[in-house]
């Protein structure tokens, strides 16, 4: 979904739909999946349909999702209890077995499963070990999300790993990622996290330099040395990049600086680009590929 607007654009959604079937707790910027069972031109459509669902034992309740057209509280209620009444089961409104959606959206009805999002991501924000200008956790998660949209059979590399927050954040998604640093206090750092959520830290990261990587890899990720803490000459950057295109098919590069013209120069592809802000603070993003 990267680059992609979501219907907000239009009027007041705040949704996207797509035929990817998404872990909505892979994303920090999703709140719930629909996946979606009916729709119609009208409420009666859907009030009808619902007629053929059986729960047996098991527990429901209907939700109506606010991301669609705007109705009044009163409405909301009205919805869920007209669909509601029609579906075979116990309603439960507490803690259901199976949770439902319906929502309006431009005049048309859609109704479908609900799967919220665990914010698993929550869960890393506190690290023994961090830098003041690291990537905040829901960045790192959505770099990772980018840069290995489809985990099974991925290997993925994280060649400038510093304290390991997109490490961890890949680890956590089921990702098969490494991680090296040049720096020994990073590596360091990026162990006491591993170990602070359960990860074994000596198989994890270890002490290298990116330009010396051999084994090849599926996906990486390339946090450049921000110039607040180092700075990087053309030439360095050019034989990171280089060493980048030389062990990974696909990458993202993330730099406080413009690297346009570098990343051409050294053959890579850009599929995609965008900049993250964080006060005056600006990083840059590059999907790219071989």
């Amino acid at each position: 979904m990267f680059g992609q607007k979501s219907l907000e654009s239009e009027s007041a959604f705040s949704y996207i739909e797509t035929k990817v079937k998404i872990d909505p707790s892979r994303s920090p910027f999703i709140s719930m999946r629909l996946d979606v069972l009916l729709s119609g031109d009208s409420l009666d459509e859907i009030r009808l349909a619902v007629k053929s669902l059986d729960l047996g034992e098991a527990t429901f309740k209907v939700l109506y999702i606010k991301h669609g057209d705007k109705i009044s509280y009163e409405e909301q209620r009205n919805v869920e209890r007209l669909v509601g009444m029609n579906i075979t089961g116990k309603a439960d409104m507490r803690s259901p077995d199976v949770t439902y959606g319906i929502l309006s959206s431009g005049g048309r009805w859609i109704f479908g499963q609900c799967h919220a999002a665990e914010a698993v991501w929550l869960r890393h924000k506190d690290k023994p070990q961090n830098y003041s200008t690291g990537l905040s956790t829901p960045v790192a998660r959505a770099l990772a999300n980018i840069a290995v949209p489809q985990p099974r059979g991925i290997k993925a590399i994280d060649p400038c790993c510093g304290m390991g927050n997109v490490l961890i954040e890949a680890l956590s998604m089921g990702i098969d990622m490494v991680g090296m640093d040049i720096n020994p206090l990073a590596i360091k750092g990026a162990r006491m996290n591993l170990r602070h959520f359960g990860y074994n830290d000596a198989t994890l990261v270890r002490i290298g330099d990116m330009n010396e990587v051999e084994q090849s890899y599926d996906a990486a990720i390339l946090d450049m040395p921000y110039n607040l803490c180092s700075v990087l000459s053309v030439a360095e950057r050019i034989q990171m990049l280089s060493s980048l295109r030389r062990f990974s098919a696909r990458s993202v590069i993330v730099s406080s600086e413009l690297l346009d013209r570098d990343i051409q120069q050294v053959g890579l592809c850009v599929i995609d680009q965008c900049t993250i802000t964080k006060g005056t603070f600006i990083r840059n993003v590059w999907l790219c590929q071989n």
